[in-house]
């Protein structure tokens, strides 16, 4: 399998940077060049995180940790089935504009299709194990709204981004997530303001219209500069195996990420969950500069992989030294501020400074793992990283159900180091054996 989808990398295939190479017209960039790339990135990622920390830290205020955390649990699930909205199309998309520019409105057309049509079939699928998982309830006033959003309106926003990376024009990529930054921003103010009852559901109301107005805003802009999309699935046929990959890859990502909230959630209670999810938004906010690092890195893992695997591999070691001293220092910078969160986010709030320390090293931890799944992806190994990541996930499911009834968050921060550093150990040792396996 391994030799089979070397032949055909998502995005921008081996043969296209191959081509591209020999005749020059990709160069290699200059390590001021990806310094520059880096720091415009960092500064669109950091006006996003500005906008998301403001609207995390005013939600989490105003629902306090039992509402947060029922909010939390139910977008834990939603986030597992996000990926298999658009089935990896809109990378499939920007790998045949990047070769044949003519061909945008027919794939972009193809996308916008297999979004509508997974999107309500998964809003469904959602709902269903929320009543499995929950109750009724909960499902139609808290699950329902965060399926809509993220599972449809929020998903187009992510095709219009991609469309825009396909035409290669990645300000108005940028101009899209801000939008739906904003948005959900002005969601937040309106639960504060509004003088009704605070609750999930309310908020889950207005994340769904924050999500559906960029999903509009999105798709309205790409048909108003490149014109309406062809409506067909049949420019997809034969794709659906590399778009699989891409989608099983985020889901297993999604599910060892936020699935110990939603079981904190069913099994402990609404209070530990919000604290808990708090916190991991929090160390999440912390690796938002190891993001842009990767985001400007990721088209030059293509050009490194078209060499073969140990030239991506190298290029991640050069990196390594720089981003694991950042995540050192980001480890503990979260764990002095630790004290401060309470007064930022609430007394309510009260155990996140004794759940920092727990969580902090993923910021570590996960830099080491994302260079080496780049590395492999950018080579043509996006099916052995997918696998990878759904085998921790799976281990992340099963260490939680062991852990979490015995020992609470406890249980959970347990089970979120082991499979991360599990990760990190695995798709280095993945990619070496790859490497000596294939040359």
């Amino acid at each position: 399998m391994g030799q089979r989808w070397r032949r055909n990398v998502p995005l921008v295939s081996r043969s296209f940077f191959n081509r591209e190479l020999s005749r020059g017209s990709l160069k290699i960039p200059a390590s001021a060049s990806l310094i520059r790339n880096t720091l415009w990135m960092l500064g669109g990622f950091g006006f996003r995180l500005g906008v998301q920390f403001a609207t995390f830290v005013l939600v989490a205020r105003v629902l306090r940790p039992e509402a947060f955390g029922v909010f939390s649990g139910c977008l834990a699930v939603v986030s597992v089935l996000v990926p298999f909205a658009t089935w990896g199309t809109g990378n499939i998309l920007i790998k045949h504009t990047a070769r044949r520019p003519q061909l945008f409105r027919t794939y972009w057309g193809a996308a916008l299709l297999t979004a509508l049509l997974s999107g309500f079939a998964l809003m469904a699928c959602a709902v269903g194990i929320g009543m499995v998982l929950f109750s009724p309830h909960l499902a139609l006033t808290v699950m329902a709204p965060i399926a809509v959003a993220d599972l449809l309106g929020t998903r187009c926003a992510d095709l219009a981004s991609q469309a825009f990376q396909a035409q290669q024009k990645l300000s108005g990529a940028s101009i899209i997530w801000s939008v739906v930054s904003l948005l959900r921003l002005v969601g937040a103010v309106a639960l504060w303001w509004l003088p009704w009852e605070k609750t999930a559901a309310l908020w889950s109301l207005f994340y769904m219209l924050s999500g559906l107005g960029s999903g509009l805003f999105g798709v309205y802009w790409v048909r108003a500069l490149w014109g309406p999309a062809s409506w067909s699935l049949k420019p997809l046929r034969g794709e659906w195996r590399e778009g699989f990959y891409f989608a099983i890859s985020l889901s297993a990502q999604g599910a060892y990420n936020d699935i110990d909230k939603t079981i904190l959630l069913r099994l402990g209670s609404g209070d530990l969950a919000g604290a808990y999810a708090a916190c991991y938004r929090l160390v999440d906010a912390g690796f938002t500069p190891i993001k842009a690092l990767l985001a400007s890195t990721y088209p030059r893992f293509f050009q490194e992989g078209a060499k073969g695997l140990g030239a991506a591999l190298e290029f991640s070691r050069k990196l390594l030294p720089w981003s694991c001293a950042y995540g050192t220092l980001a480890w503990l910078g979260l764990i002095l501020c630790a004290p401060l969160f309470p007064w930022i986010l609430g007394r309510d709030y009260a155990l996140t400074p004794a759940m920092i320390p727990w969580l902090a090293p993923l910021l570590l931890i996960r830099t080491v793992h994302f260079l080496a799944a780049d590395a492999l992806t950018g080579s043509g190994y996006q099916g052995h990283r997918s696998a990878a990541q759904v085998a921790v996930a799976l281990l992340n499911l099963v260490l939680n159900l062991w852990w979490i009834p015995r020992s609470g968050w406890l249980g959970a921060a347990w089970s979120s180091l082991i499979s991360d550093g599990a990760l990190a150990v695995g798709l280095w040792v993945l990619a070496g054996t790859l490497r000596h396996r294939h040359g």
